[in-house]
């Protein structure tokens, strides 16, 4: 039977899918777990959803290279089938396999557990949003320390590793998204759809994947925008997304938002090139020879958008755009609307209304 302390840690553990550090929040729900059940290691992998590798997210007693290397021998090794195969995590001293298969007359065991001087261990197969996500191991000196208890209460905590383990998990939380829109993780290596939306579109359209590239390399934390995909205009949210404990690329990817929309006023796409481009503060006359068009007719385009917008002015305009995200901008436009950390729209519009410089 459970005690009122294990009972207590498992609750703690729950608790902590709450943080919004999981990095921290992994760490503290390992050590709680090491209050609740023996272990004088442990060890707490993420699977890297881009490269499918094993990533150590916490661990007690393992440098994360030395339990990186140990989950890749594991995995293939028949006692890993059986543990992603179970509900209620096996341990070596409720090993119910047949003999001949024991995973203690296994290699893995001889060579790489009982040098160690560990003589018990409980494994685990993390699972989010229907996704195998990751591992847990347990493991100690004293031989038949996991029970059938044991094993019971480390499967009621799995669902909470699995949350934590996820790198996608927070994602859209940490950064505010809506409940609705298709969203993404983008890195070098790929990209990663996140749980319960759709994939980005955005994500994979190589018209749009210069503008990714260029949003990563200004440092800047969000940039928005109007963007074609399929013939039908998206507003699209770039973020930087630094906190992904479980991925083995670069600490930084980008995080793609985006929602099918008319274009905003009634604007024409031609408009919005116009608009753009005013707000970096090009003058007509520099928006001309950019679009192959004459000033007379990028004077016309502009006197159209300020009576949709119901903006009294150039500036006033080019400030509205900014700071809704009326923009479809290349990738060399960007230094002039990405979000820094800590600027406020106000200071977006000021920024905006400098940029502007007089027609002619």
């Amino acid at each position: 039977m459970l005690s009122h302390h294990q009972i207590a840690a498992a609750t703690r553990i729950g608790m902590l899918t709450r943080e919004r550090d999981t990095v921290s929040a992994c760490a503290q729900a390992l050590d709680e777990l090491g209050r609740a059940l023996p272990l004088d290691v442990a060890t707490l992998l993420s699977i890297d959803p881009l490269t499918g590798e094993h990533v150590q997210v916490a661990g007690i007693g393992y440098t994360a290279a030395n339990s990186q290397a140990l989950a890749a021998e594991f995995i293939g090794t028949p006692w890993y089938r059986n543990v992603v195969s179970q509900d209620v995590p096996p341990s070596i001293s409720e090993d119910a396999a047949d003999p001949g298969q024991r995973f203690r007359n296994g290699w893995f065991y001889a060579e790489r557990v009982r040098p160690a001087g560990l003589r018990d261990a409980i494994t685990g197969a993390l699972r989010h949003d229907g996704r195998l996500v990751g591992l847990i191991n347990l493991s100690t000196q004293n031989p038949d320390a996991y029970d059938t208890e044991a094993r019971h209460l480390l499967a009621s905590v799995l669902p909470a590793f699995g949350a934590l383990a996820d790198p996608t998990a927070r994602t859209g939380d940490l950064h505010g998204l809506p409940p609705e829109g298709a969203a993404s993780l983008v890195a070098e290596s790929g990209s990663i759809g996140l749980p319960g939306r759709e994939h980005a579109r955005a994500a994979t359209d190589e018209e749009f994947r210069p503008l990714l590239r260029a949003f990563a390399e200004t440092g800047g934390h969000r940039l928005r925008l109007l963007w074609p995909l399929d013939g039908t205009w998206h507003r699209i949210s770039l973020h930087r997304h630094t906190t992904c404990p479980g991925l083995t690329g670069p600490a930084v990817a980008v995080l793609v938002h985006e929602t099918p929309t008319e274009l905003p006023y009634g604007l024409s796409p031609r408009e919005l090139e116009v608009l753009t481009r005013a707000a970096t503060g090009q003058t007509n006359q520099a928006i001309a020879q950019a679009l192959f068009l004459s000033p007379r007719t990028v004077h016309s385009h502009i006197e159209h958008l300020l009576r949709k917008t119901g903006a009294a002015s150039r500036a006033e305009a080019t400030a509205l755009a900014v700071r809704d995200g009326l923009l479809r901008p290349a990738p060399d436009h960007l230094g002039h609307f990405v979000e820094r950390s800590g600027r406020s729209d106000s200071g977006d519009r000021r920024r905006a209304s400098r940029n502007v410089r007089p027609s002619r």
